[in-house]
């Protein structure tokens, strides 16, 4: 299927987004909001898929985040239900997603990422939540995930002054998990991908789901006791997977996980 806002790949279970609007540094507008609102439920919903990355075109930017000239031109405001880019309201999404951070990744941009499991970043990466710089504020997840990543004060630090944090900062505060060189981006990127897609994907959707849902519990009681009823658990419990891995253990060989 052909896109205009973004380049969609397929190597076996693992999809590759590539946002595409490099001549405006992959800044997005309603029509690409929607657009990627349908990509990411493509992914969601095929049997077949079980990780993606999610990357920018150019060696500029992964997403200079909302698009101004657009939206100062009159241009429609509106994204979908799933959020900023069709990811960051997307809450029920148990497949990993890893964000492979080319550039500059400033607002929208920059929560795209934080609503990714993984941040790979090169070298010359740059992160900031620069909304109120132009009267705005970063409704789209940043304000809530960034201080759940790095903590509350480190989180208003950046909050607060709007200022710009290079990709070995973000290490440091711990919202990106690996800098690399530009050219090792996308190799260092599929190589995590080819980590996770050698354990169950039952397994990893379970884990997945079972953080993010105790996070929200009111206690870690409540997130053990609560932890057996959530649908990725349930799933995994009753699928082949859980069979499967320990009888490729017993009879020492790799497992031929089925995904269901």
């Amino acid at each position: 299927m052909a896109y205009e806002f973004c380049r969609v790949e397929r190597e076996g279970p693992l999809t590759i987004v590539t946002l595409n609007r490099p001549e405006v540094m992959n800044a997005m507008h309603s029509p690409a909001h929607f657009e990627l609102d349908g990509v990411f439920d493509d992914f969601a919903n095929d049997p077949e898929q079980w990780v993606a990355i999610v990357t920018g075109a150019g060696d500029r930017a992964f997403s200079a985040g909302n698009d101004l000239k657009w939206q100062a031109a009159g241009g429609r405001r509106d994204w979908p239900e799933s959020g900023f880019a069709g990811l960051t309201l997307r809450t029920n999404l148990d497949k990993p997603l890893i964000a492979a951070v080319n550039g500059i990744a400033m607002g929208g941009g920059f929560e795209i990422a934080l609503a990714c499991d993984l941040i790979v970043a090169s070298e010359g990466a740059v992160f900031a939540l620069p909304e109120p710089r132009v009267g705005l504020a970063a409704l789209a997840g940043g304000l809530h995930r960034l201080p759940r990543a790095i903590g509350l004060k480190r989180a208003m630090g950046m909050i607060m002054t709007g200022r710009r944090v290079s990709a070995a900062e973000g290490k440091e505060l711990g919202f990106v998990n690996e800098v690399v060189p530009a050219a090792d981006l996308m190799p260092a990127a599929r190589r995590l991908a080819t980590q996770i897609l050698e354990l169950s994907p039952m397994s990893i959707r379970a884990s997945k789901q079972t953080v993010l849902r105790g996070l929200d519990e009111p206690s870690l009681d409540a997130a053990m006791r609560n932890q057996a009823a959530y649908p990725a658990v349930m799933a995994m419990r009753a699928s082949k997977d859980v069979v499967e891995g320990p009888l490729a253990f017993s009879e020492k060989r790799p497992p031929r996980w089925s995904g269901s």
